[in-house]
């Protein structure tokens, strides 16, 4: 078997940290339409988001994301509070994070991208405009990106 052949063999691993059930509807239904495999993880907070990552309490079996879609706006540990914690961690740092939110605020986006986002985009309002935008973004991520591998640390 070639690498080619290998490449995509198994379903990208995507965690979606959103608390609007419509924003998460909409999600589940563009990868759905979308060509690449993929398991999508839901989690509603940033704690719970944490506890993923980590792999703590009820989350202990949870693969490891290949890529994290991140909602600023969430309650409790806010979005931006996650993006730190997670580039502050060595074993999860490498995981591409995008932030996905409804948020256009300048501030914003300078300040994900200082917390190391690996990409900044905005949540259409329009269904089927949100839609194009995670198809587009799926696309990119997982037909043109190269992702990082799973390192095993020390």
């Amino acid at each position: 078997m070639s690498n080619s052949d290998s490449f995509q063999a198994e379903p990208a691993q995507l965690l979606l940290v959103e608390d609007n059930p419509g924003d998460v509807r909409l999600t589940k239904e563009a990868f759905k339409q979308g060509r690449i495999e993929n398991d999508l993880h839901v989690v509603s907070n940033g704690a719970e988001a944490l506890d993923f990552l980590a792999r703590r309490d009820d989350y202990h079996d949870a693969p490891r994301p290949d890529l994290v879609l991140l909602d600023l706006n969430l309650p409790g540990k806010d979005g931006e509070d996650v993006l730190e914690e997670l580039k502050d961690d060595p074993a999860l740092r490498s995981i591409p994070v995008i932030v996905l939110t409804s948020s256009r605020a300048e501030e914003d986006v300078v300040k994900s991208y200082e917390l190391h986002a690996n990409a900044y985009l905005t949540k259409p309002v329009d269904p089927d405009e949100f839609i194009e935008t995670v198809r587009a973004f799926e696309k990119f991520w997982f037909s043109v990106v190269r992702l990082p591998p799973e390192v095993d640390n020390p």
